[in-house]
């Protein structure tokens, strides 16, 4: 980016960053009005919506003070949904390298701790307590010595989201749906300890990039015996 560039975005507020972008995006098009709010989200989300000549940007107020060349980068990347174009890989990666930022990061998890709401049934259901499982697995595969997190059965059935680690809440949420006589304790017993990983091995951020299940993660992910047959297990369900 050039110095002229970096200079005029300096001096553009965000509605007029919207309207260049609208401009380079849809040039035979009228430039609507456009009113952008910043609001309390739990996180970094926004939402966009073209109605009746009328351009509506919600941002979560985490954003607020991004830089302009990352505003430019965000109006990029939701008027390209929007218009159902094609995302550039340069807009996204420069997006994603600022939220991957480790004082990004933290100020996301901090909105998330104290804005989110974590619906927790707790650890005992129907047929299983988690905290037992957990601590037989810790014994077995991390000589007892992984902290124990908040663990709770989800709130619904989800055959979609067998389980999830939720950092920012430091809980561990396992399906509803295992939480049955019909399912082998294998595949429960494999679910937990996927989740367990996550407090091992957490998400790593380089850049723009964004990995989950690192292959140090993938590599002691295997060592759970029947790996294969839990998976299996799993997905029958």
């Amino acid at each position: 980016m050039g110095a002229e560039v970096q200079s005029t975005l300096l001096f553009e507020t965000t509605e007029q960053i919207y309207a260049r972008v609208f401009s380079e995006l849809k040039p035979r098009t009228p430039v609507p009005v456009i009113a952008v709010r910043f609001r309390r989200f739990v996180s970094a989300n926004s939402f966009i919506r073209f109605q009746e000549n009328r351009l509506e940007v919600k941002i979560s107020d985490a954003l607020e003070s991004a830089p302009a060349p990352i505003q430019e980068a965000l109006a990029q990347i939701l008027l390209s949904k929007l218009f159902r174009r094609p995302i550039s890989q340069h807009w996204n990666d420069r997006y994603r390298r600022y939220l991957n930022r480790p004082d990004v990061r933290t100020q996301l998890n901090a909105l998330r701790q104290a804005r989110g709401r974590k619906q927790l049934s707790g650890p005992i259901g129907n047929h299983h307590n988690l905290e037992e499982i957990f601590d037989e697995l810790n014994q077995r595969f991390f000589h007892g010595l992984m902290p124990r997190p908040s663990l709770s059965w989800s709130p619904s059935r989800s055959r979609s989201i067998l389980g999830h680690y939720d950092m920012a809440h430091n809980v561990i949420v396992i399906s509803r749906v295992l939480d049955s006589d019909s399912v082998k304790r294998l595949a429960l017993e494999y679910v937990l300890y996927h989740e367990m990983l996550h407090l091992r091995h957490p998400v790593d951020h380089q850049g723009a990039r964004r990995c989950i299940h690192t292959p140090a993660f993938r590599a002691e992910e295997k060592l759970f015996p029947h790996f294969e047959l839990a998976k299996k297990l799993l997905r029958a369900i």
